[in-house]
């Protein structure tokens, strides 16, 4: 690790989420000071499971959390897709000691939460990092040597550099990009978490099951070591609310799945209170760094989540961004520019991917005939092959480099 407890300014992020925490302990652990700023009054995450896929992985490896994070997962047999409108069993692909073996990591599954806390635990143990709640970025200026913040509360801050990981409706985008307002998918998610007791017989396996239908989809899997299952419920919609803490509407969600199975609708009914929030993208773009200020995650990349890859493209993006700092001796317009030059391909193909994923879990008609056909002929082997780009911590790497 170099040792810069010397430098004069910290390097600013705005956003203190999954990826603008991470980025904090990837840029202590080479030796630079942080000083990150959280509009919430606490840091915390809300939303519930999330998967954890190989190359997240080899993000906990580079970061030395694997051993938290471990303890913290669940890991699941298999990923199965179901038809749920017939309960035929799609596709169920291996995700066990073959899968490990080919790609030298688990696949795991991870409460946000658990996840959040694990990264801010190890950023409160690292003096180089300091975490700031209630502290909103209005705006910002690049002084050509550093970096001026100015807050909501009329604070002023320098820093050698800023990152913007503000998520989806990032104020720093706005001054970088200026691409205006997210593509709105016209889908919507409803999400929840429900004790692994209470959870139908019938679905209370360890897998991450998709429930695919016409224009909807509910996932399941387990959380906390099996003691918490997720549920998210997504259907095609045109509410619109910005956000992730909304509240569903049960009425609009059982007329949605009304066609699924009994035990779609069984595990639907499970839960009284749902979160929503409007499903939202944008178009890939390969430039997200201005002079000493920079995008990362959501902010620079937004992408549905029908790869379940957001939060491990942001952590991606950390473990880059602190690799191109250190090669970059500290020189943060060089190292940004690195940066986003090494990311935006990967990022661009899962943000498309993703879109094209949505289209396929939502198909009817013969395209469903089509889908159903085309996955229910793969095996477990051929399926691995296709997320090779995605999950090879070798492909990963090459993105870092």
């Amino acid at each position: 690790m170099s040792d810069r407890t010397d430098q004069a300014l910290p390097i600013l992020i705005a956003g203190g989420g999954i990826g603008g925490i991470c980025a904090a302990l990837a840029l202590a652990r080479i030796g630079l000071r942080v000083h990150v700023l959280e509009q919430a009054a606490q840091f915390k995450e809300i939303g519930a499971g999330i998967q954890i896929a190989p190359n997240a992985f080899h993000v906990f490896h580079a970061l030395g959390i694997t051993e938290a994070i471990t303890r913290a997962a669940a890991f699941p047999e298999a990923l199965i897709v179901m038809d749920s409108v017939s309960g035929d069993e799609v596709t169920r692909i291996p995700v066990g000691p073959e899968f490990r073996a080919r790609f030298g990591y688990p696949y795991g599954l991870i409460h946000r939460a658990d996840l959040h806390a694990i990264l801010v635990g190890a950023c409160r143990r690292s003096p180089l990092v300091t975490l700031s709640a209630s502290r909103q970025v209005r705006e910002f200026e690049d002084r050509g040597d550093r970096v001026t913040v100015h807050l909501e509360s009329g604070e002023a801050l320098d820093g050698a550099a800023l990152i913007g990981a503000d998520g989806l409706w990032s104020t720093v985008r706005t001054t970088v990009v200026g691409d205006g307002k997210p593509r709105v998918s016209g889908h919507i998610a409803y999400r929840a978490v429900m004790p692994a007791s209470e959870v139908p017989a019938a679905n209370r396996r360890n897998a991450m099951i998709i429930w695919a239908g016409p224009k909807t989809h509910l996932v399941h899997y387990p959380l906390r070591r099996g003691e918490l299952f997720n549920l998210v419920a997504v259907f095609h919609s045109n509410r619109y609310e910005e956000g992730w803490d909304s509240y569903g509407d049960l009425g609009e969600l059982n007329e949605r799945f009304e066609v699924t199975r009994p035990e779609v609708q069984g595990m639907l009914a499970k839960i009284d209170s749902w979160r929503m929030w409007v499903l939202c993208d944008r178009e890939p773009i390969k430039e997200w760094s201005r002079g000493r200020t920079t995008l990362l995650g959501d902010a620079a990349h937004p992408m549905l989540q029908y790869l379940a890859q957001g939060a491990c493209m942001a952590m991606e993006d950390a473990v880059c961004l602190a690799a191109k700092l250190e090669a970059a001796g500290g020189d943060c317009e060089r190292a940004f520019r690195d940066y986003q030059q090494a990311r935006y391909l990967r990022t661009a193909r899962v943000q498309l991917t993703a879109r094209l994923y949505g289209e396929v879990l939502h198909a009817s008609g013969a395209t469903r005939d089509l889908r159903n056909a085309y996955l229910s002929a793969r095996t477990p082997e051929q399926a691995y092959e296709s997320m090779a780009w995605l999950y090879d911590a070798r492909e990963a790497a090459d993105s870092w480099r």
